[in-house]
């Protein structure tokens, strides 16, 4: 098997990811970066999304396994003191035992290029205006929705629903529900604009359209996860759910309501 170690700074991480590495050469695994079938990521969420960016142009060949050497994430399932076991799963692993999450497809087109630019996230997309107010017209599925205005509006996949959308007023979803969600950023609503000022849930056969206005063009921001592909003027952006999904492997997954009960209410809250 080959297998990746990816790992962030942290100096608990760099010594969890060199004795994984002396533990996985010990028991004759292949360790390469290239062309991988396990990606093992040594950090927390946030280096496993870096992992994913990476790796996302193989997402049909490749798994995800995470270990956390913080607090509990979303998607590292192992601690760092559970090396040995981790590593004997590797061993007894048969190629079939995966846990799959939806993803989101970002079509971006910029001003002056006809072509549409792919990004995958898989946690959200955010569009935002840097020094004014944000204007856009919001259409899904091809019919025009609500005019925006505010602050910014975010766009998140069922895993990413407990990230930023969370924080922003957004709904839990599910990673089993094929859906994506659009959560408004401090929208506008007076006598002259309204929104509807609540989350919405997109099914897995729609889509939503964003046209922001054209007069603050090199002032929006568009984020995919928390990177920023393209500094250029968007014309128009297109959510969708993507073709393809992210694979981790799956002889230990936390369930999905205990990871959210761990992060957000914790045994201190329920005493």
């Amino acid at each position: 098997m080959r297998v990746t170690v990816f790992h962030n700074s942290n100096s608990k991480s760099l010594r969890t990811a060199a004795d994984l590495e002396s533990k996985l050469k010990q028991q004759n695994f292949e360790l390469v970066e290239a062309n991988p079938e396990i990606v093992i990521t040594i950090g927390g969420d946030g280096t496993l999304l870096s992992a994913f960016h990476k790796y996302a142009h193989m997402l049909d060949r490749v798994r995800f396994v995470g270990v956390h050497t913080g607090h509990l994430g979303f998607y590292t399932d192992w601690r760092d003191y559970e090396l040995d076991e981790l590593v004997a799963s590797l061993r007894r692993d048969d190629n079939e035992q995966v846990i799959s999450y939806p993803l989101l497809d970002v079509g971006v087109r910029y001003a002056g290029d006809n072509a549409m630019n792919h990004y995958l996230a898989l946690n959200e997309s955010t569009l935002k205006r840097v020094s004014a107010t944000m204007v856009a017209d919001v259409y899904i599925r091809d019919e025009l929705f609500e005019s925006f205005r505010g602050d910014g509006l975010c766009v998140s996949t069922p895993t990413g629903s407990t990230a930023y959308n969370k924080s922003i007023g957004g709904a839990v979803l599910h990673p089993r529900l094929e859906a994506i969600q659009l959560a408004e950023i401090a929208s506008i609503n007076n006598r002259v604009f309204r929104t509807l000022s609540a989350p919405i849930i997109i099914a897995k056969d729609e889509w939503i359209d964003l046209y922001p206005d054209p007069q603050g063009k090199d002032d929006y921001v568009m984020t995919v996860d928390r990177f920023v592909p393209k500094k250029r003027p968007i014309t128009a952006i297109r959510y969708r759910i993507a073709k393809q999904r992210i694979a981790f492997a799956g002889y230990r997954h936390t369930n999905f309501w205990n990871r959210v009960e761990d992060a957000f209410i914790g045994e201190k809250q329920r005493e």
